[in-house]
C-alpha cells in the first residue's frame, strides 16, 4: 500500500477505522501494521499509593481560598477527582482566616492542600538567587533567621488545620521530618518535595527519601527510561508535571499519561499550564487571572484522563479522600 503523497509503502494489513466500520484504531496498532518496531518499554512500576491505586490529580497554583473553590466547582463540572491542590506563594501569604477558609474548603472535598513553605531565598534582601546563575539557590533558607521564620510558617499553617507542605530546602526537610517522627508536629503532615530540587538521578532522589520525603517532584523532561531508574530504588510517590509552565520549560506531555503512570505508580500527575503569566506572590490583585488558570487546568486534567481512558491500560486514580492523602483536619 503506497502513500502518493509522501512516497512512504506500508508492508502491513491494510487497517480500516470504525468510520469505514472496522475495528477501533489504535496508534500502536497502525505503526506495527507499518512494520515500524515499537521503542523499547521502561519496566511497568508494581509500586501503588496505600489504596492501591496508581494516580492521583493534582492541581498547582492554587492561590488562595477564592481560586481553590473555583478548582472544586470546575472539577465537579467535568467530572474530575482532584487529589491534592498545591501553592507557589507560601503559606505565610494568606491570613489565618484564609488558612482555615481553605483548609474547610479542603477537608469538605477530600482534597490535600500543599503549600510552600516560606519565606525563601529568591524573595530575601540578598540578590545571588536572582543572577543568572542563581536559580538552583532560590528555594533555599538563607541563615537561621529564615529557618525560624520557616518553621513558624508551619506551625502557624498547621494550627489552622494544614497538613501538606511543600519544602524545597533539604535542612529544613531533615528538621521537621524529625520533628514529626518524635510527635511535635502531627503524624498526618505530608512533606511534599518541591520541583525547585527536583532530582535528575537515583541517588539524589534517595538522599531525599533519606530526609524524610513523603513525595517527590521529579524534573518533568526525563525520559520514561530515567523515570523508571527513579522508580528502581525507591516505592516514594512521585509527583511529576505533565504540563509545566514556560518558566519550567513548558513541557506538555498529558497525552503521555497513560504511559508515564505505568512506569511512574504510585505518581502525582501534575497540571501547570504553558503559555500562562507568573502568579507568584499572588493576591487578590491576581485572583481573577489566578481563577482562570486555574480553571484551565482542570481543563488539562481532564483532557489528561480521557488519553489515559482511550489507552485501554487499567489504571486507577485515588478518590477523595484516600489514605495518605494530607487532607487538612480545621478546627471546626
Amino acid at each position: 500500500m503506497t502513500d502518493g503523497s509522501q512516497g512512504l509503502t506500508l508492508t502491513g494489513p491494510v487497517l480500516t477505522g470504525p468510520v469505514l466500520g472496522g475495528p477501533v484504531l489504535t496508534g500502536a496498532a497502525v505503526l506495527a501494521a507499518s512494520g515500524v518496531t515499537a521503542e523499547p518499554a521502561a519496566p511497568a512500576s508494581e509500586a501503588r499509593f496505600p489504596d492501591g491505586a496508581h494516580f492521583r490529580i493534582e492541581i498547582p497554583s492554587c492561590e488562595g481560598p477564592e481560586v481553590l473553590r473555583a478548582v472544586v466547582a470546575e472539577a465537579a463540572a467535568r467530572g474530575v477527582t482532584v487529589n491534592r491542590v498545591s501553592q507557589g506563594s507560601g503559606a505565610m501569604m494568606h491570613t489565618e482566616a484564609e488558612l482555615a477558609e481553605m483548609s474547610a474548603i479542603a477537608a469538605d472535598h477530600g482534597i490535600e492542600i500543599s503549600l510552600f513553605v516560606g519565606p525563601r531565598e529568591e524573595w530575601d534582601i540578598g540578590r545571588a538567587a536572582a543572577a543568572p546563575d542563581g536559580g538552583g539557590m532560590t528555594g533555599q533558607l538563607r541563615g537561621t533567621r529564615q529557618l525560624r521564620y520557616a518553621v513558624e510558617d508551619i506551625l502557624r499553617a498547621a494550627s489552622q488545620g494544614i497538613r501538606g507542605f511543600l519544602i524545597a530546602d533539604h535542612g529544613l526537610l531533615e528538621l521537621v521530618s524529625g520533628l514529626q517522627r518524635a510527635g511535635q508536629l502531627p503524624e498526618s503532615i505530608v512533606w511534599k518535595v518541591s520541583a525547585v530540587v527536583a532530582p535528575s538521578n537515583p541517588l539524589a532522589f534517595r538522599v531525599l527519601e533519606r530526609l524524610g520525603a513523603s513525595t517527590i517532584n521529579v524534573p518533568s523532561d526525563l525520559t520514561l527510561g530515567q523515570i523508571a531508574e527513579m522508580r528502581s530504588v525507591s516505592t516514594l510517590p512521585i509527583d511529576l508535571y505533565v504540563e509545566t509552565p514556560d518558566a519550567m520549560g513548558g513541557v506538555v506531555r498529558g497525552h503521555e499519561a497513560a504511559d508515564l503512570i505505568t512506569v511512574t505508580s504510585p505518581m502525582y500527575c501534575k497540571f501547570g499550564l504553558r503559555n500562562s503569566r507568573p502568579l507568584y506572590p499572588s493576591g487578590i490583585h491576581l485572583t481573577p487571572d489566578a481563577i482562570v488558570i486555574a480553571r484551565e487546568k482542570v481543563r488539562r486534567a481532564q483532557i489528561a484522563l480521557e488519553w489515559i481512558d482511550r489507552s485501554g491500560l487499567p489504571l486507577a486514580q485515588s478518590k477523595a479522600g484516600a489514605p495518605g492523602l494530607g487532607v487538612p483536619e480545621p478546627a471546626r
